[in-house]
């Protein structure tokens, strides 16, 4: 299976409800790379590489989240490889 990487951007209610947190221990467990953050217009920007079928999944479990987040939508384009080691939170 070929690694990919995908940017994505979720919206909803999804600051103030542990949606970086949970996204890191997702993308650890599954072992993908890369980062996520929150945005000043209230959205959750993530970079999500490893395994196609991984980061699918990944995705999927995006539109869910954490239990307290209300996940509206989630926006998915194909993004340039960054050179990360694990899955970090950025500020």
């Amino acid at each position: 299976m070929r690694d990919i990487s995908r940017h994505l951007r979720i919206t909803g209610r999804v600051q103030g409800v542990a949606y970086r947190a949970w996204t890191q221990a997702e993308a650890q467990a599954k072992g993908l790379t890369g980062w996520v953050r929150n945005e000043a217009d209230g959205s959750v920007t993530a970079l999500v590489q490893g395994p196609e079928d991984v980061v699918q999944a990944m995705i999927t479990n995006c539109h869910s989240g954490p239990g307290a987040a209300d996940v509206r939508d989630v926006q998915v384009d194909r993004a340039e490889a960054e050179a990360v080691e694990g899955f970090e939170i950025r500020r």
